[in-house]
């Protein structure tokens, strides 16, 4: 086959294989409180949210490579799964399952764009960059936001308390403490006034 004909199949492949990552479901309902929303969505949704919020970074940032992050950081997924964030048994094999996972995938890709696209995910993981940490803030924010705009819905559901949520969200700060704060004080808080949220902590 020839080598720019190779090359481009190898892309389309790559572009196929990550569509399976819309059927990767969360376990956050969407706004209308009736579906929980899949990863290609939650990707989509913090993608644009960097692009408006970026300047909330606690140092500034390099946008576009904020918004590639988000875009690659859970493609990994299509394999290994989504781990949701109280699942403290699966997070035991969620970093084996996800290197497995980032091998398996980033090497459909040409060498060049597949290590290109690895070491998004790698940056990501590493929590070192201004923007990884950025990346991080949003992939906690966002989930915080759906919950205030469905009234807490699988925290009700699941029995929740504002231990574990302040326990997932311990390092959100790294990346922006302004969207930190903004969550606990108009997003986190409020849940817990209207009984969403169970308070083990202040009424302990």
């Amino acid at each position: 086959m020839d080598e720019s004909l190779d090359r481009l199949t190898r892309i389309v492949d790559f572009c196929k294989e990550i569509d399976k990552e819309k059927f990767i479901e969360r376990k956050t309902y969407l706004t209308d409180g009736v579906r929980f929303e899949n990863d290609a969505e939650h990707a989509w949704h913090m993608a644009i949210m960097a692009l408006l919020l970026s300047d909330k970074s606690n140092v500034p940032v390099d946008t576009l490579k904020v918004v590639s992050i988000l875009l690659v950081h859970d493609l990994v997924e299509v394999y290994a799964g989504d781990t949701f964030a109280y699942d403290e048994e699966g997070k035991k094999t969620q970093r084996q399952r996800e290197l497995a996972a980032a091998d398996k995938l980033f090497a459909i890709l040409p060498e060049d764009l597949g290590k290109k696209m690895r070491g998004l995910w790698d940056e990501f993981e590493a929590w070192e960059t201004p923007e990884a940490k950025f990346a991080h803030s949003l992939d906690n924010f966002q989930p915080l936001m759906l919950q205030s705009a469905t009234n807490g819905k699988s925290w009700s559901e699941c029995g929740r308390k504002y231990s574990e949520v302040l326990r997932r969200n311990e390092k959100s700060a790294l990346g922006s403490k302004e969207l930190r704060d903004y969550a606990h004080e108009n997003l986190v808080k409020q849940e817990i006034e209207k009984g969403h949220l169970i308070d083990d902590i202040t009424k302990a």
